[in-house]
Parts: C-alpha cells; sequence; structure tokens
C-alpha cells in the first residue's frame, strides 16, 4: 500500500527543504517585519506557502511541459539556484531581493511569498521529483510547513533567545549544507 514511503528519503527531503526554507534564518525578517506591519497571521501565511508548494509538486512538471522542458534541465537549472542560495547563507551577501511591497497582506507576500515558497524552494521541488518519489516529498514538505508554523508563531522568543550571533552561525551551517546538495544535485542530472 505504501511502497513509496521511505523514512530515509522522507528525511532527505525535509533537510533539502528546511536548509532552503531557512525559516529560522529568516526570523530577523520576520521580527522586522512583525514591528513594521504589526501582527503577521502564522495559519495564513504557513497555508498559503503549503498551497504553492504542494500545487508546484503536482503541477510543475505540466507546467514545465508547456515550455518544453524536462525535470532533469530544471534539476540542473534548481541546482543553479540552490548553489546561489546556499552562497547567499555562506557569504552573507544578498543576490537574490525580496519585494519591500509588503501592505495588509504581510502573511502572503512577502512571509508566504517569496520568503517561505520562493524560487529556491518551488525550483527545489521541482528538482527534487528527478531524485525522490512524490508521496516522501509531500511528506518533506508538510513537515516542513509545521517548522515554518511553529517558527512564525514563536519567531519574537526565538529572536531573544538564538540572537544575533547564533542566527548567523545556523544560516552557515545550514548554508553549506545547501552547497553540498546543490553540488550532489547538479552532478546527478547532468549526464544524459
Amino acid at each position: 500500500m505504501f511502497e513509496w514511503f521511505s523514512i530515509k528519503e522522507i528525511m532527505s527531503v525535509t533537510l533539502i527543504l528546511f536548509s532552503v526554507i531557512d525559516a529560522i534564518g529568516n526570523i530577523p525578517v520576520i521580527v522586522d517585519l512583525r514591528q513594521k506591519v504589526g501582527n503577521i497571521k502564522s495559519g495564513r501565511a504557513t497555508i498559503a506557502a503549503g498551497v504553492l508548494m504542494l500545487g508546484f509538486l503536482f503541477l510543475g512538471q505540466s507546467i514545465l511541459g508547456l515550455f518544453g522542458l524536462d525535470v532533469r534541465s530544471f534539476a540542473l537549472a534548481g541546482a543553479i539556484v540552490m548553489f546561489i542560495i546556499a552562497l547567499e547563507m555562506i557569504l552573507g551577501v544578498t543576490i537574490f531581493r525580496h519585494d519591500p511591497n509588503t501592505g495588509s497582506s504581510a502573511s502572503i507576500v512577502p512571509i508566504a511569498f517569496p520568503l517561505i515558497a520562493g524560487a529556491g524552494t518551488l525550483t527545489t521541488i521541482i528538482s527534487l521529483r528527478s531524485v525522490y518519489q512524490t508521496g516522501n516529498i509531500f511528506v518533506g514538505i508538510v513537515l516542513n510547513l509545521l517548522f515554518v508554523y511553529l517558527v512564525l508563531k514563536s519567531a519574537g522568543w526565538l529572536a531573544k533567545k538564538i540572537g544575533p550571533s547564533g542566527f548567523s552561525v545556523l544560516r552557515r551551517v545550514f548554508g553549506i549544507i545547501l552547497l553540498s546538495i546543490a553540488v550532489k544535485l547538479f552532478t546527478g542530472n547532468l549526464g544524459g
């Protein structure tokens, strides 16, 4: 019944998405946004990000088909995007810019998109389809969404406990993990 179920795959997918989403590394942005716009609806942001991620998991290949692309080509492009995101995390530089237009919908933009379910996350999800079973990716996404919800709910408390130097260390550690994953995805999909 559950031939696709693999704890190893679920853990791998969860860790990969955890690194790309970087919920802990985004806490300073979330805290700053809360100060600017007031309350952020954690549940609403998590659901919106989940709809985007799951929609892309199931419809991503169809969307690629419209443009005449295959999953391997998209996985290579995704590996490059993940590589750049990892460099941002490790070197502390900003290559991808977030839209400063927040308005009253700060729970959706920029929290759900592009902070949680941004280009890197969506590219990673479609790239993972070339390596892992869809059911295991689904479980990994759900586990990450639960974690994201907890982080959004407790962002203020976590910011006080971890501190700026703790964020810096965590961001770099997950950056190195993400860089390794990007290299593996790239080399695994490079051959014909």
